[in-house]
């Protein structure tokens, strides 16, 4: 179904375009999901049996540096040298495989070793020359500290993988139903990934024989919290779209959301699980990065108000001298969560009334609209005012378009993941804008491209955005 399908006409009425006049919010989840949103969250493996394995391995490593350095000193050096590799590599970001194997490691634990004796070597030699490491013993004190790194950690991956088998973590499969149980299979035969499929989610339950197929929203509820559900398996890209609002649910009520691709080669993705592709989504909340938007957001919307103030004073006074008093245009809209809010805009064309405002999806060439109300529609500056939304924290600068409650709902409706969207704050430009989905565009695709950035928002992308934005303003085509 194409968004030129569903979205009516200029001239038609509501009623005459499938569409209901009823305008209901959707929910905070979306689709009615609504998963308990407080469970305590998973415990990390704890650090310390890590750390305890650096330390003494830097104690063995300090035995070579006895009959060279007969001081206490680079025993202290090392210890702090292996405090930094212990924390290099504990901050690593989180692979699918759970518990990693010596020889992954190998590279990582070997080079920060060499790093840290050579420094340790550096500082001796500038401290004092005749304390200074020769290579005899510079090449010993790494082999041993090494070796010891090696076992001593081979022996903490060995413990958690055993207790791993014994408790494997609770995971639900979604995706088309056949697809779902291969990959459940697999996993079941491979216990050593630490996963265990207790279910599948799809809309077409599958006959054969396997794990349970769930089909509506009460089962996958009494699933999540009767198997204390902890992961997530996404099988396929298509489902990000098709069950965008049930893996949003999911995330938020404390599960990781893996996708796997069953038919993509292992090597074109950065994780394995049981042989198949997988990459991390980032569905959940990101609290942490809301301060960096919003201090982005208020830096640059208080910029540009000061900047742009004397365009929007001609762009006020032209429009009030050639289409009369109202110059300014306020419209309810939908915000992050659902929660309604008034946005900002010039006035470019009258509506009959409230209802035709808020049910009529307006295009950019109407015939209502004067000379300079299409000036400005096509150059975009009737939007400027919306940076007062980003000041006030309504908005962002970048993030999903906010629409109005009449076409939420029935877009939220009519594809699936687009009531996802409002899980971050919507904004004037996003990724779906700067691809052309600009005015009678795909409503499916926008959602798609919406998500898109959702899942991999970083600060760095949003600069992006509002870059290639700035640029395609220099040749606009219309909102």
């Amino acid at each position: 179904m194409t968004a030129e399908n569903t979205i009516p006409s200029p001239g038609t009425p509501p009623w005459e375009s499938g569409f209901s006049p009823v305008s209901v919010l959707p929910p905070r989840t979306g689709s009615g999901f609504r998963f308990p949103l407080r469970r305590p969250p998973a415990r990390p493996a704890s650090p310390l049996p890590l750390l305890a394995a650096d330390l003494l391995a830097a104690l063995a490593g300090a035995v070579a540096l006895v009959p060279a350095a007969r001081s206490p000193l680079p025993a202290a050096l090392l210890v702090s040298g292996a405090l930094l590799v212990s924390g290099a590599l504990l901050l690593r970001p989180h692979s699918a495989r759970p518990v990693p194997g010596v020889l992954d490691e190998l590279p990582a634990v070997c080079g920060w070793i060499a790093v840290t004796w050579l420094g340790l070597a550096t500082l001796l030699a500038a401290h004092d020359r005749e304390r200074a490491l020769a290579a005899p013993a510079l090449l010993l004190g790494w082999t041993l500290h090494a070796a010891a790194a090696c076992a001593c950690r081979g022996a903490v991956h060995w413990r958690r993988r055993l207790a791993l088998r014994r408790c494997p973590r609770a995971a639900l499969v979604i995706g088309p139903a056949a697809t779902a149980q291969r990959v459940a299979a697999a996993l079941l035969r491979h216990p050593g990934c630490g996963v265990r499929p207790v279910g599948v989610v799809a809309d077409d339950p599958d006959v054969s024989t396997g794990l349970p197929v769930l089909t509506i929203d009460e089962e996958v509820q009494r699933a999540l919290i009767q198997n204390g559900v902890r992961v997530v398996l996404s099988v396929g890209p298509a489902v990000r779209t098709e069950k965008g609002p049930l893996l949003w649910a999911l995330a938020e009520s404390g599960c990781t959301v893996w996708e796997v691709d069953a038919d993509c080669p292992a090597y074109e993705m950065p994780d394995q699980l049981a042989g198949f592709a997988v990459r991390r989504l980032n569905l959940g909340p990101r609290r942490r990065t809301n301060a960096g938007k919003r201090l982005l957001d208020v830096t640059v919307s208080g910029t540009m108000l000061v900047l742009v103030s004397p365009v929007l004073l001609v762009c006020a006074v032209v429009l009030r001298l050639t289409d009369g008093p109202g110059v300014v245009f306020r419209q309810e809209r939908i915000g992050k969560d659902g929660r309604p809010f008034t946005l900002l805009k010039f006035r470019t064309h009258r509506p009959v009334d409230e209802h035709e405002s808020a049910t009529r999806w307006s295009v950019a060439g109407e015939r209502q609209m004067g000379r300079f109300c299409r000036f400005l529609r096509k150059t975009s500056l009737d939007e400027l005012l919306q940076l007062w939304n980003v000041f006030r924290g309504d908005m962002s600068l970048v993030g999903p378009r906010p629409e109005r409650p009449y076409f939420v709902t029935q877009f939220s409706q009519a594809y699936p993941g687009y009531a996802a969207r409002h899980r971050m704050q919507t904004g004037i430009t996003g990724l779906a804008q700067i691809n052309g989905l600009r005015g009678d565009t795909s409503i499916e695709d926008r959602a798609r491209f919406d998500n898109a950035y959702i899942d991999n928002w970083s600060l760095w992308q949003d600069v992006c955005i509002l870059l290639r934005t700035a640029v395609a303003l220099v040749r606009p085509t219309g909102s």
